[in-house]
């Protein structure tokens, strides 16, 4: 498996947009992406609602379980965006007025145009670090080892970028991809779970496709040591061909 001495990650996604179906989440793969070039985990991702309560339980747990928290939404200036002064409550810190965010705003913004909707993006949980926004100028932040960011995924990417290089985090979790058309999975399970115990330092997962240019498996193993996830992904090759098929490098195409 992946070296569980990385540090590890959870993304919670908030807002109603996303449950409803109404907004349609984009962030969960940049973010894994990123993580995964920074030597991050990705061990979970939570989908939960504008709730006060809902957000202060997920972030205490979350953060108790994982080394990274990250959340996407929520830190807008209107009345359903709460996520800042629940995740103050999360903390039982104060949700206050951030000076240098504060400032940050106030001189963005012309006179008398900030206003208390727009005050509410500078009022973070006290001790929070700012994450710079350069597309929109309202900061994400860090408290302990949660990271806030907008939901907008323009704005979180940018954020993410700035971010990203201030994080601590381990070898990159690299990963290679054999595609097999006409393979049903059921004939590649057995061999797969004997080589999955072989590569015990890679994850080895299937993933049974049907498109326009056929259908087949596709196996992609992941792990932190590139040798060890070539020679894993050429041993799942190999069983391909045992099996009759015709294994080819990379995803199936679309």
């Amino acid at each position: 498996m992946v070296v569980r001495t990385n540090p590890t990650a959870c993304i919670i996604v908030i807002g109603n947009e996303v449950l409803s179906g109404r907004t349609q989440d984009v962030n969960i793969q940049f973010l894994a992406r990123g993580l995964a070039e920074r030597g991050i985990v990705l061990g979970e991702v939570r989908i939960i609602p504008d709730e006060r309560e809902v957000i202060i339980a997920t972030v205490n747990e979350m953060r108790g379980r994982f080394d990274h928290v990250f959340t996407t939404g929520g830190i807008g200036p209107t009345h359903d965006d709460i996520t800042s002064e629940s995740i103050a409550a999360a903390f039982g810190v104060p949700w206050e007025k951030h000076p240098e965010a504060w400032a940050l705003l106030e001189a963005r913004y012309p006179p008398g145009a900030f206003n208390p909707a727009r005050q509410r993006m500078a009022t973070l949980p006290r001790g929070a670090g700012l994450i710079d926004n350069p597309v929109s100028g309202a900061p994400g932040f860090t408290i302990g080892n949660v990271h806030v960011m907008a939901g907008v995924p323009r704005i979180m990417q940018a954020m993410f970028r700035w971010l990203a290089p201030r994080l601590a985090g381990g070898p990159p979790v690299v990963q290679q991809a054999v595609y097999a058309r006409d393979l049903p999975e059921g004939r590649l399970a057995e061999g797969l779970g004997e080589l999955q115990h072989t590569h015990a330092g890679v994850d080895l997962g299937s993933y049974p496709y049907e498109r326009l240019g056929g259908k087949g498996v596709a196996v992609v193993a992941k792990g932190t040591d590139p040798a060890a996830v070539e020679a894993a992904c050429a041993a799942v090759a190999a069983l391909m061909q045992r099996l009759g098929a015709d294994p080819q490098p990379g995803e199936p195409p679309r």
